[in-house]
């Protein structure tokens, strides 16, 4: 007996993508990010998605999954689709992200070569940062600490989001600021 799955639809503040939020845990806490077609190769789920002609965008995380649509196409057409189909595609047992993607997964983790600096970056945006951008349907990484910038990548809705760079700036960067001086700015890695 395969278990209930619940999928319901969040808003997020980028207008061009919705979380569709189930009631398991699709991807063992880890997040991808499926920007096009091309890079859906490597999960089955996102590349099925892709096969829907409104999904412009895919980005998989703990409990949700997050499509990102043309401007043409409006929520209330694609909300039933995605939701039938997520629902049946977890309740058949399918593979949503495969052991290997799992094992590739960068973390805020501590790596031997880190500074104390970049050990606090890391820890204040794991802890603080990320779960709330996570709620947004989105994700953020660190890239790197250079002479008092961050370097942080934005992905899932947060990607090309109106609001990412008041969030970023407003948000993120004064944190980051107030709690760790040496930080002076926080910039997006160019994609």
């Amino acid at each position: 007996m395969t278990d209930f799955i619940s999928i319901y639809a969040e808003q997020t503040p980028n207008p061009e993508t919705l979380k569709f939020v189930a009631n398991k845990d699709l991807a063992k806490g880890a997040t991808f990010d499926f920007p096009n077609k091309e890079e859906a190769q490597r999960s089955e789920l996102a590349k099925a998605l892709f096969e829907f002609e409104f999904v412009k965008g895919v980005f998989i995380s703990s409990n949700f999954v997050t499509i990102t649509k043309p401007e043409e196409w409006k929520w209330i057409q694609i909300i039933p689709k995605m939701r039938v189909f997520l629902k049946e595609y977890i309740e058949a047992g399918k593979e949503v992200v495969s052991n290997e993607m799992l094992s590739e997964v960068p973390s805020f983790s501590h790596d031997d070569g880190d500074s104390e600096i970049v050990r606090k970056i890391k820890d204040l945006l794991g802890q603080s940062v990320r779960p709330v951008v996570e709620m947004d349907g989105g994700a953020i990484d660190f890239k790197s600490y250079d002479d008092g910038i961050v370097t942080l990548s934005l992905r899932g809705s947060c990607s090309g989001c109106p609001s990412s760079m008041v969030t970023l700036k407003g948000g993120i960067e004064g944190l980051l600021k107030r709690m760790i001086p040496e930080v002076k700015e926080v910039v997006a890695e160019a994609l």
